[in-house]
């Protein structure tokens, strides 16, 4: 089964909790404070992997979660790191951020990529000692790991993007000048899912070309498979326009070409301007009148234009020569830069319910959904401060911190981040 497109869940592991424990030794009277502190969660890690080339795994489970922290120890022990969960892909996958749709990642490398931190580790009371407050009874809960809801993409990485109506001749074309093994019959939508083939042009040159199966007139609308299956000429450095000349199907070569490039145009004006070369196939089947006409009417438009009969392999050669010639020109497979998710739309879409306590003079506040703000937002750049602040005004925290007694100078502690509070 070919998938290509998935929304999944993923949450990274919980921090594990701080501890509140004191040294006891004999002979050592108030040994003081020695609790550890909690683990780290568990990152949610996508890593390429090259034997996968579906999203087929993703069907049937849809939320992935990380391991939590342990939790810290008396003597200072600190709990144990959460592991990693790490989800394989297929090379040439992006993940949107499923609610805004900001693109996070293009997993077209082999880097991983952490899609969810893990949240960090709750202090032990050891780190709350100070000379008034000798013994804390008090320590700090983990953080909450980030989760996400995301959508998985596959877009193909290859070089060339085999157009043309169901029929044409493009299983037969990439046959023969691959190594690739589609189904090749007489009958529409032989190919089912996009067929890759690797073209050698000698030692140490070779290109992709991608059989995209299914565009006929309304496959951007969603008619026939194409819709499902442009989104996969969208990497592609160059389109190669197979066309039957011969209208042996009953249709006009002219009016298939215009049709394709309609689609292509209205499903992502982009493709229309990418470079394109055209073969004329079935040419055994055509008239001189009608090869000719097509040649005449093509050359016009000032595109290549190649002539084959693919079953046989006559005339492919010199296709796959200008294509080649044609790739030299261009630049490398396209990659898609990450974006950032906006910080409104963080805020608006989440809970942003939060807890006040006042632990022997520090104020401590608890919101996993300011997580996402604080990831984001650098605090020692004034403007992004500035944000900061808006954000615990307008969420109400401020209010809470004052009915709770703060003032001046106090310590406010969020998570991992802790401040003076000014009025």
């Amino acid at each position: 089964m070919f998938v290509d497109k998935v929304t999944i869940h993923i949450k990274a592991g919980d921090g594990g909790h701080g501890a509140v424990a004191f040294h006891r030794e004999k002979y050592i009277a108030s040994g003081g404070p020695d609790g550890g502190d909690g683990g780290k969660g568990g990152d949610v890690v996508f890593q390429v992997d090259d034997n996968l080339s579906t999203l087929a795994d993703f069907k049937y489970k849809r939320k992935y979660k990380a391991q939590n922290g342990a939790d810290g120890s008396g003597a200072r022990r600190n709990g144990k790191k959460g592991e990693d969960l790490v989800i394989r892909v297929p090379r040439g996958t992006i993940i949107r951020e499923n609610e805004s749709g900001a693109l996070i990642a293009d997993l077209s490398g082999d880097a991983p990529f952490i899609a969810a931190k893990g949240g960090k580790g709750g202090w032990g009371n050891v780190h709350f000692a100070t000379p008034t407050r000798q013994t804390p009874r008090f320590a700090k809960s983990g953080a909450p790991g980030e989760e996400w809801d995301v959508t998985l993409e596959l877009k193909l990485l290859a070089d060339v993007g085999l157009l043309g109506f169901p029929n044409v001749g493009k299983s037969s074309f990439i046959s023969v000048v691959s190594e690739a093994k589609p189904i090749v019959a007489d009958y529409h939508f032989t190919t089912l899912t996009p067929v890759l083939g690797v073209v050698s042009m000698g030692e140490g040159s070779s290109f992709v070309i991608a059989d995209i199966p299914g565009l006929i007139e309304g496959a951007s609308e969603g008619i026939g498979l194409g819709h499902a299956f442009l989104r996969h000429v969208e990497r592609c450095r160059l389109l190669l326009h197979i066309v039957d000349v011969a209208g042996s199907e009953g249709r006009d070569p002219v009016e298939d070409f215009e049709k394709i490039n309609l689609e292509l145009q209205r499903f992502n004006p982009e493709l229309a301007e990418r470079p394109q070369i055209v073969a004329g196939n079935k040419i055994d089947l055509a008239t001189d009148v009608q090869r000719a006409a097509f040649r005449g009417y093509i050359e016009s438009k000032g595109l290549q234009y190649f002539e084959m009969c693919a079953p046989i392999a006559e005339g492919t050669r010199e296709v796959i020569n200008a294509v080649a010639a044609k790739l030299a020109t261009l630049p490398a497979v396209r990659q898609y830069e990450p974006e950032e998710i906006p910080l409104e739309v963080l805020l608006k879409k989440q809970n942003t319910g939060f807890t006040v306590t006042n632990e022997e003079g520090v104020f401590v506040v608890e919101a996993p959904w300011l997580l996402r703000i604080m990831s984001r937002v650098n605090m020692d750049d004034y403007e992004s401060l500035q944000y900061f602040q808006r954000v615990l005004l307008s969420s109400g925290i401020i209010d809470a911190l004052r009915q709770q007694g703060v003032e001046e100078g106090d310590i406010v502690s969020i998570y991992d981040f802790e401040f003076e509070f000014v009025n």
